[in-house]
């Protein structure tokens, strides 16, 4: 190595050394000390996928990467609202195992194209938290997939359309009606396999009014799934 790039790596290690003392590096899922996403937490959402039923019907089979408790209910929380970006990585490995175990079990066709299509997100959600931490868990899921696998963010919803925490399932219902749309760009390819990837599902809601506006524009959706089922 040279001096040069000796000194580039230990400029590094200064830089990491003074972030960690700025902003403590801690599990995600439990808070452990020293690292972003432990083994313990990661066996947590290495486990088969569950199929979900929910409140209100999805005309596609949803399913859970885990229950939404313990470290995937951390986990979701700290990538949403306290800006873990690192987290988009291990939960889009958590998903990449899900879709292979579904492929593997045959509920997933047999296609040459699968299409992540993100849920609906505000725009103004997005910008502050510095992007859609769907989107980049999607993106991780797909890379680790292959070159057969790609992330549509297909969907929105209008900027008008209030935050659905603590709305009952009517609620949740009419906050969601019509106001999910499809992107003028958006580019769905109607023969892929289409599965929409959300973080947590709760009522359903949002997945069956997604499938709503992808049905009303050609695109069946073969499933749902999340990460975690509250």
């Amino acid at each position: 190595m040279s001096t040069q790039q000796q000194w580039k790596a230990f400029c590094r290690k200064v830089v990491r050394a003074g972030a960690d003392l700025a902003v403590p590096l801690c599990c995600g899922g439990c808070d452990s000390p020293g690292i972003g996403w432990c083994p313990r937490c990661a066996a947590v959402l290495a486990d088969s996928p569950e199929q979900v039923t929910t409140r209100v019907p999805v005309p596609a089979p949803a399913w859970a990467c885990a229950r939404y408790r313990g470290p995937a209910r951390r986990a979701v929380i700290a990538a949403k609202d306290h800006g873990r970006t690192d987290l988009a990585a291990p939960l889009g490995d958590a998903l990449a195992h899900a879709l292979r175990t579904l492929a593997r079990w045959g509920e997933l066709p047999d296609v040459t194209l699968l299409q992540l299509v993100p849920a609906p997100t505000r725009a103004t959600s997005a910008r502050r938290r510095g992007g859609d931490p769907v989107t980049a868990m999607a993106r991780t899921a797909a890379s680790r997939l292959g070159p057969r696998v790609r992330v549509t963010p297909a969907l929105f919803t209008a900027a008008w359309t209030a935050d659905s925490a603590g709305l009952s399932a009517p609620e949740r219902a009419r906050n969601l009606s019509g106001r999910v749309r499809l992107r003028r760009d958006a580019h769905l390819h109607p023969r892929a396999v289409t599965v929409l990837i959300d973080d947590v599902i709760t009522t359903g809601t949002t997945a069956a009014e997604s499938a709503r506006v992808l049905a009303a524009h050609g695109i069946h959706l073969d499933a749902v799934l999340v990460i975690a089922a509250a």
